[in-house]
């Protein structure tokens, strides 16, 4: 015999409040988004189109009439970008703004005419495809609100006194804080990076000179200028063959281009992560602010409905008054105790040590409870719904815990409504990889001069853009996984984590350094000693690279690169050609460095301070939800 759902005693039904029945529900579940309009393929056409358009978008050169710096109008544009990729899944309406913010702003910089390329094209077409995706989530979110209006009629009640009380956001304007924090950290350091560059050029000797050697691999330019040589490092040195004259800020031995006078890479990277998760936060916590005004503000459509908190991941499921047996949800939400604030009892119970039932000890005991997990299942219980549900809204209900509970609680919900459909899942394209014939080492050695002091290969701008697409990717799993709550699809995470991780801090900083007794191999954990008289091949593999030793196991970097799609963009595999110059030492001693190394040429590893981004993050979804 099936178990009765907890009763709601009749005086907190408010007077001609409806049922909601299982007709009207099949009615309110019909009207969801269609399948094209999952945010998942928006995110991929829109993540895809990106991906190809940062590395086929044609990159001006540095120059002393027009120097590269740092670029805060296409910083901004990059942290709308990025925060309309996450707006895709949680926000349509900011989601629509920063896409056509992101449209006006390539239509901006070159004109209507940069959507001649493919990749703009592209991009555009994928954003449109966003737009109409999300326009029409949002139309079909208006008419489940319709129907949930029709269903309850002309009753309307106020939130109850408890639930008016509540309020929502506030966590995540503290995180906001924190993040914007760390982004104006950021941009203050980085301004401090020009700052020394302008005080240091000020300063120094201003020269013309010109370039008679270019070492592509180790990023450094040989420019002879008034009867002296000198060492230049750049970030571009395809863009200065040899012959190129090029101008020179020098103070004694040290030169630098005035065409890229600083590097502030790392921190405006800190500036666009920092900014983009304060800006979600506090985008978040505006609309959850608002949304609780919203339902304070004037009488609600109520509905009779069941509940039942949900076993493994503490949401509250909302069921047909009809539904008695509890099998078919209509939509869930995360929820939280409201409680009347009442002055002068709260600083009575603070005097006296406080009551272990107050609000803040049952939402504490409550979120213990989801972690937990286990327990006999949560009865099905009568509820009154308050507010019109659908999806995105915001929505609070009154029900008795328990049959052995007189009392009625009310509950607000602190995530968007969603309904109960079946979730999207699918396979994605596997890829294949493509070989490429590997050239001699003596074929290589010939582009190659000696050189005095160590070498060093880093990673490169694609390699970069893959490591940050992939830390995307790891932002969104891990929010994806912790969104339902605990329950088994977080075993995932124990090995897809853990190899996100090492991708990303290796795609962004690995390092490669040549000296005169062996190779520094910075990865995404340690920086490992490799002497030359151990290696026994240097290779690229499926996107690393591969140094064999005579005894132990090889010692791999990877992903450094993409080499099918930047064969496929006209370029030459970076990771390819640095494995080709590191097999040439290997061969030719003659060519191998003279000096040491320091420790700033070694490289540090990036995987520990990942590592705890990583958990504040992951620790910061699960106090959203």
């Amino acid at each position: 015999m099936s178990r009765q759902p907890v009763p709601l005693p009749a005086e907190h039904i408010p007077p001609g409040t409806p049922e909601w029945r299982t007709a009207d529900v099949r009615r309110w579940l019909d009207a969801v988004p269609a399948r094209w309009a999952h945010p998942l393929f928006a995110f991929l056409a829109l993540a895809v189109s990106v991906a190809w358009e940062v590395t086929a978008a044609p990159v001006p050169a540095c120059t002393s009439a027009e120097p590269c710096g740092s670029d805060w109008p296409g910083l901004a544009v990059a942290v709308v970008l990025v925060l309309s990729l996450y707006w895709v899944w949680r926000q349509p309406r900011l989601a629509i703004g920063g896409l056509a913010v992101t449209v006006v702003a390539v239509a901006a910089e070159d004109g209507v005419s940069a959507f001649a390329r493919p990749s703009a094209l592209a991009y555009l077409l994928a954003a449109g495809f966003a737009v109409a995706g999300l326009v029409h989530r949002l139309a079909v979110a208006g008419r489940q609100r319709a129907l949930a209006l029709e269903a309850a009629g002309s009753a309307a009640q106020p939130l109850p006194d408890a639930a008016r009380t509540f309020r929502r956001g506030r966590l995540s304007f503290v995180l906001a804080a924190v993040f914007l924090a760390v982004a104006g950290f950021g941009v203050w350091q980085a301004l401090g990076v020009a700052d020394a560059y302008e005080q240091r050029a000020a300063k120094a000797a201003h020269l013309s000179g010109e370039v008679t050697a270019v070492d592509e691999g180790e990023g450094v330019l040989t420019v002879t200028a008034e009867g002296r040589t000198r060492r230049v490092e750049t970030a571009f040195p395809e863009d200065f063959p040899v012959g190129t004259r090029v101008d020179l800020v020098a103070d004694g031995d040290g030169a630098v281009l005035v065409a890229e006078p600083y590097d502030a890479f790392g921190w405006e990277l800190l500036v666009l992560g920092g900014s983009v998760v304060g800006l979600a936060f506090l985008a978040n916590g505006v609309t959850g602010h608002l949304a609780a005004r919203r339902l304070r503000r004037e009488p609600l459509p109520v509905l009779h409905v069941l509940v039942r908190e949900g076993e493994e991941d503490g949401r509250t499921y909302v069921f047909a008054a009809d539904d008695t047996e509890g099998r078919r949800p209509v939509l869930c939400f995360h929820s939280l105790y409201a409680f009347e604030d009442d002055e002068e009892e709260f600083d009575e119970e603070e005097f006296d040590g406080g009551d272990p039932a107050s609000g803040d000890d049952a939402d504490l005991r409550k979120i213990a409870e989801i972690l937990r997990g286990g327990g006999p299942t949560p009865p099905l219980r009568e509820a009154v719904l308050y507010g019109a549900p659908y999806a995105g809204a915001e929505v609070a209900f009154a029900a008795r815990e328990d049959e052995d509970d007189p009392e009625v609680a009310v509950e607000c919900s602190v995530t968007a409504v969603k309904p109960t459909l079946p979730e999207w899942r699918g396979r994605g394209p596997q890829r294949r990889e493509r070989t490429s014939p590997r050239r001699s080492a003596d074929e290589i050695a010939a582009r190659m001069t000696p050189a005095a002091g160590p070498r060093v290969w880093r990673a490169h701008g694609f390699s970069r853009a893959i490591g940050l697409g992939l830390l995307l990717v790891q932002g969104g799993g891990v929010w994806a996984a912790l969104d339902d709550g605990p329950s088994w699809s977080w075993l995932w995470l124990v090995p897809a984590l853990p190899w996100l991780l090492t991708s990303v801090a290796t795609a962004l900083t690995w390092r490669i350094t040549a000296d005169r007794d062996g190779l520094w191999v910075t990865g995404a954990w340690r920086v490992r000693r490799v002497p030359w008289d151990v290696i026994t091949s240097v290779r690229h593999h499926e996107d690393g690279i591969r140094v064999g030793r005579a005894k132990d196991s090889s010692v791999d970097l990877s992903p450094t690169g993409w080499a099918w799609l930047e064969r496929r963009t006209g370029r030459e595999p970076g990771a390819e050609r640095v494995a080709d110059e590191v097999r040439a030492l290997l061969h030719r001693p003659d060519l191998r460095p003279d000096a040491e190394a320091t420790s700033g040429q070694q490289g540090m590893p990036v995987g520990p301070p990942l590592v705890a981004l990583t958990v504040l993050w992951g620790a910061a979804v699960l106090l959203l939800l």
